[in-house]
């Protein structure tokens, strides 16, 4: 007998069908790749304006006792216990070897500390955390939530009309609001770029909400494609690409997330010597010549010896040309390089460039 194992859904996959949405498994998820106007107008609309985003499929999850910040701590990068009431830190879960388990949000909160993972990794990071706090801290997976996020220049301005509270927030800023009368958590970030904000809210008045959220003028659905470009544009790493249990965060270009003085995390000796030595490989931008994209596995190479491979890439809407993010060889990642990537056994001539393609607009003041 065949086992057929059928993906799950979000809240919103009635409305995705539709809004006539394309969907397609993602992370064990029916998820909307694109909807009608096709993902570069799609991209560009939220570069523009404003667009909505269904990110139901991410873990969301809790940590609370006196000392969950400590102990959180122990297992990142540091800044945990930093953080004041409604403060976010981006930072990542190492293992023993530097690698990262996976990338994270952690967000102070009046019960604790929230916490974000990535939908195909949650379950090993929630088995990961539940084995690794001590018995003081309180795990909580929070199963009966959803997440959006409202992305572009014009999501202040629709996010203000519904709670007023979301307007005093800065990058990496959450509080407790109310929309429509539903409660939320509204945090003023986001992985495109652009300003903007995530919300979570109970799964039962999901529909509620985002049916409230699209009837505002200038708000369209944004599907994962576009979702993937426009990340890709800004620079950021995608887990499973650009991050993954064998590329430290030194390699992966993140030595902001770092606490000064803080070594006592899983793979800290080994990234710490990254650190102050740096690494052998790091993560670079690419620029390529002419239309043919350059794509995830493709090799890079200098003079018929590879350098590095490519880990996303994709076409830029708002370039209109092709880029792309590889781990390089770090004696040919100076900027301005020549390089060559393999596509079907021909070389695209290539050339390294600073992150991000696009300038991040965050509210940071």
């Amino acid at each position: 007998m065949v086992t057929v194992t059928s993906s799950k859904q979000t809240p919103l996959y009635d409305l995705h069908l539709q809004l006539g949405a394309k969907m397609t498994t993602f992370a064990g998820y029916q998820m909307p790749v694109q909807y009608k106007n096709g993902i570069i107008r799609e991209h560009l609309h939220c570069r523009s304006r404003t667009g909505f985003f269904d990110i139901s499929h991410m873990g969301q999850c809790r940590v609370s006792g006196e000392h969950a910040a400590e102990a959180l701590e122990k297992l990142t990068p540091g800044g945990i216990v930093d953080l004041k009431l409604g403060g976010q830190k981006y930072t990542v879960l190492t293992n023993a070897g530097g690698g990262v388990i996976d990338d994270i949000i952690v967000t102070r909160i009046e019960t604790g500390l929230s916490l974000i993972v990535n939908a195909g990794c949650k379950d090993k990071d929630f088995a990961y955390l539940r084995s690794q706090l001590p018995l003081d801290c309180q795990f909580e997976e929070l199963n009966d939530l959803a997440l959006f996020a409202l992305q572009g220049p014009g999501a202040a301005a629709v996010m203000v009309k519904f709670a007023a509270e979301a307007g005093g927030l800065r990058f990496m800023q959450a509080c407790a609001a109310e929309i429509a009368g539903t409660a939320c958590l509204i945090s003023r970030s986001g992985y495109s770029g652009e300003d903007g904000f995530e919300i979570s809210l109970p799964q039962a008045e999901a529909e509620r909400i985002a049916r409230l959220l699209l009837a505002e003028d200038g708000v369209e659905p944004i599907g994962l494609g576009a979702r993937d470009t426009l990340r890709l544009e800004a620079g950021l790493c995608l887990y499973g690409h650009e991050l993954n249990e064998t590329i430290t965060p030194i390699e992966a270009g993140l030595q902001w997330i770092f606490k000064k003085g803080h070594s006592d995390f899983p793979g800290a000796e080994k990234i710490m010597a990254q650190r102050q030595d740096g690494a052998k490989r790091v993560r670079v931008g690419l620029l390529v010549d002419g239309r043919i994209p350059v794509r995830e596995g493709c090799e890079i190479v200098h003079q018929d010896q590879q350098v590095g491979t490519v880990t996303s890439g994709s076409f830029s809407p708002s370039l209109n040309r092709p880029v792309a993010m590889a781990l390089l060889d770090r004696r040919f990642a100076g900027l301005g390089t020549k390089l060559a990537a393999m596509v079907r056994n021909s070389p695209i001539s290539v050339t390294v460039s600073p992150l991000p393609f696009v300038p991040h607009r965050y509210l940071r003041k």
